[in-house]
């Protein structure tokens, strides 16, 4: 299916961004701008996040399929793909399996390597919350902190909370996404390689990216360049957006 697409920029290179688990494409607001000034930039909502329909499955080839379809629809292939954690995943299966779409390739923390499975208690904690008269965010932001202690990490969460003169509601399928999280933790069967420019950033203070994955990154994107922030987390580019785009914009020229 295609996918929901905010776009920036007028003129330049067509890049397309993609978010993470819980994310949707407002996340990547701020670096779009940013990368407007030179790039045309395609933010997606993927499936069951942000605006995105909600659909009964959720597997990575899949997503693929719909970035395939959603770049084809736009007709601004090939494009340089850009995904974080989850997205960082689907951009990466896209250039595996369809890289007529992908002209160069940056994964910001994720490795093609299946991570012990995350998360569930944070989706449990989203799907049990009572929403019933909730005006404001923080009445929902205590009922998440025994599952979820960072500030921070609630106050992502709470980015996908819908507000308005109906009630509230969450905005992501997370039933959908609680019974897929076995498969986004993991990596799909998959061979072939990605013989484009691929640039893995990722956080010093973050493991996603470690080196013993890089054999395997190896094997699939022979390519790859690695960068690391020293000073970022798993959320790069939230977390040292500067440091980020710096390392970012040279690849994508």
């Amino acid at each position: 299916m295609e996918l929901p697409v905010t776009s920036y920029g007028e003129s330049g290179t067509p890049v397309v961004v993609m978010h993470g688990l819980f994310g949707s494409g407002r996340n990547w607001m701020t670096a779009a701008r940013r990368l407007a000034d030179s790039h045309r930039v395609f933010a997606f909502d993927l499936r069951n996040h942000g605006s995105s329909p909600h659909v009964p499955t959720m597997s990575y080839p899949e997503m693929a399929e719909d970035v395939r379809e959603t770049i084809a629809g736009l007709g601004v292939g090939p494009v340089a793909l850009v995904g974080h954690s989850m997205g960082g995943k689907t951009a990466m299966l896209t250039a595996l399996t369809h890289p007529e779409v992908v002209e160069r390739l940056i994964v910001v923390d994720a490795a093609p390597v299946a991570y012990p499975p995350a998360f569930v208690e944070y989706a449990k904690a989203m799907r049990s919350a009572d929403l019933t008269n909730i005006k404001r965010r923080a009445d929902v932001d205590a009922q998440l902190v025994d599952a979820v202690e960072s500030p921070g990490t609630r106050a992502f969460l709470l980015q996908n909370l819908i507000l308005d003169e109906s009630g509230a509601r969450w905005r992501p399928n997370l039933e959908v996404i609680e019974a897929a999280l076995p498969a986004i933790s993991g990596w799909p069967d998959v061979t072939g390689t990605y013989t484009g420019p691929t640039l893995f950033i990722y956080g010093g203070k973050s493991d996603y990216v470690r080196a013993d994955h890089r054999p395997t990154i190896q094997s699939y994107f022979p390519q790859a360049q690695y960068a690391e922030i020293p000073e970022a987390g798993h959320w790069v580019h939230a977390e040292r957006l500067d440091d980020f785009l710096t390392t970012l914009t040279p690849f994508l020229t």
